[in-house]
């Protein structure tokens, strides 16, 4: 009975994390500001960058970086009793990743998920993460595609799930959360193919290729 208080718990507070603007609360605990009225008043990157420069995008990314290991945390906590923090980390990481792609107070309308994708990784084997994070940095650097850096890591998480985890629980979670990355992104792979996809430059203001994009 208690799995499924804790089921429930972990899965409602990953997905409702996932659902916060890293933007929105950086901006308004960090700098005691409210984004919405700066700027060109949106929630995005760009916007936060234009705002706040690179040093204020370092503390977004710690911000970003607690928002997404809390319920990664939490849902290893609850379900360590039992010897099975690996399914409460991967329970955690579906639904964050489901929260940042389908965020319910955005219109489900979501980001490219890298961030919390790497740190499922990282919470349910390190080499998982290892090798998510060589992947989805390789990707990105080498196409100049986020999105096509979300769907490799997608897929390199489902293989390693495979080969390293012992959980057949914690693998099926992993294959859920690669599936729905990967079908969140199929409009992005066809933009891809017909060379319309917005791609990173490092010569120049990139933010704003950080916005929402689906």
């Amino acid at each position: 009975m208690k799995y499924w208080i804790f089921s429930i718990l972990t899965a409602l507070l990953a997905y409702l994390a996932g659902c916060l603007k890293s933007t929105v609360l950086a901006s308004n605990f960090v700098f005691h500001r409210n984004l919405r009225r700066l700027g060109s008043g949106n929630v995005f990157v760009s916007n936060f960058r234009r705002i706040y420069g690179w040093k204020g995008a370092v503390k977004l990314a710690l911000v970003e970086l607690a928002l997404s290991l809390l319920p990664l945390l939490l849902g290893k906590l609850l379900f360590r009793s039992g010897d099975h923090a690996v399914v409460g980390a991967a329970l955690a990481g579906f639904c964050l990743v489901l929260g940042r792609l389908f965020p319910f107070s955005y219109d489900f309308r979501g980001s490219y998920a890298l961030v919390p994708l790497a740190l499922m990784g990282f919470s349910i084997d390190a080499s998982i993460g290892i090798a998510l994070l060589i992947v989805g940095i390789a990707a990105v650097w080498l196409s100049r595609y986020l999105s096509l850096g979300a769907v490799l890591c997608a897929l390199t998480l489902a293989l390693t799930a495979v080969l390293v985890l012992d959980d057949p629980l914690a693998t099926k979670l992993s294959f859920f959360t690669a599936g729905i990355v990967i079908l969140r992104h199929i409009p992005a792979m066809f933009r891809i193919f017909r060379h319309v996809e917005p791609t990173l430059s490092f010569e120049q203001d990139i933010s704003y290729k950080f916005d929402e994009k689906f």
